[in-house]
């Protein structure tokens, strides 16, 4: 056993003492060129780096086109046929609208450190044509005529968000991410949201609202199916459908749901 520990040792020591051979004849200038070629086939090397962004890389005039994203929309976009009539024209417009929009609705980490989740929240719904009510206040905060509101531009700890109504918004799955970690939120309504499905119920139910009591899904899009994502809000007790006995899955799934959740009433009004 002591002749094993030995051999070990001796061959530590060996290793030791090539490793600090090999790092000692790095260190020679006459190998100064070996790594420098190793550091910039290491540059070359980094998968994060894209091949048009290398400082090196020929610039063709389709580097114009090129994307942030690099996805393959304008790819698919310039295989297609070019469609000038007034129908075409107005789909193209309102998809370019549509990407507008969703993008000017993501999430924006700068906003909600400066004034907290509860206010930043607050901010994204009102501006967007939505009301909120405060802990404490009996009046919603809207918009009024001229697009106006009174909300806090700088963060007060004693302004918690109490309910929140989305009610006809235009609102997309990114600017669920704005709606999140509300942990006094009682009541949330997204009535007559019409892109609200079983992606966005999905979503909403992983955002953390422990003291959420009612939930508002009429005029949606969400289907039994995504009904099986409220078992992450157990705290929920109103449910409010647009028919919840519309066919024998919908009554099976809210069957399951309350039996589940003994609190939890699914109704439709």
């Amino acid at each position: 056993m002591l002749n094993y520990c030995r051999n070990n040792i001796t061959r530590r020591s060996l290793f030791t003492a090539v490793r600090q051979h090999n790092r000692d004849q790095l260190d020679d200038p006459n190998l100064a060129h070996i790594k420098e070629q190793i550091e910039a086939d290491k540059q070359k090397l980094k998968w994060r780096v894209p091949f048009s962004e290398r400082p090196d890389t020929f610039k063709s005039t389709f580097k114009a086109f090129e994307m942030p994203n690099r996805n393959s929309e304008l790819l698919e976009a310039m295989q297609q046929p070019v469609d000038l009539s007034p129908s075409g024209i107005k789909k193209w417009w309102t998809n370019r609208r549509t990407r507008i929009d969703s993008y000017m609705q993501n999430f924006i980490p700068e906003r909600h450190a400066m004034l907290g989740d509860d206010l930043a929240a607050a901010h994204f719904v009102v501006h967007r044509g939505g009301s909120v009510r405060f802990r404490g206040q009996d009046q919603w905060v809207k918009m009024n005529d001229k697009e106006e509101y009174d909300l806090p531009s700088n963060y007060i700890p004693n302004m918690v968000l109490e309910e929140i109504n989305c009610d006809n918004m235009t609102l997309y799955y990114e600017g669920l991410e704005n709606i999140r970690r509300l942990r006094c939120l009682t009541h949330l309504s997204f009535r007559g949201v019409v892109n609200f499905d079983d992606w966005f119920l999905d979503r909403l139910s992983g955002s953390e609202f422990p003291r959420l009591q009612v939930l508002d899904l009429r005029g949606t899009a969400v289907t039994e199916k995504g009904l099986h994502c409220l078992y992450r809000l157990p705290s929920v007790q109103t449910l409010l459908l647009d028919d919840p006995k519309r066919d024998v899955m919908w009554e099976l799934t809210v069957a399951l749901l309350e039996e589940w959740n003994p609190q939890l009433e699914v109704k439709a009004e």
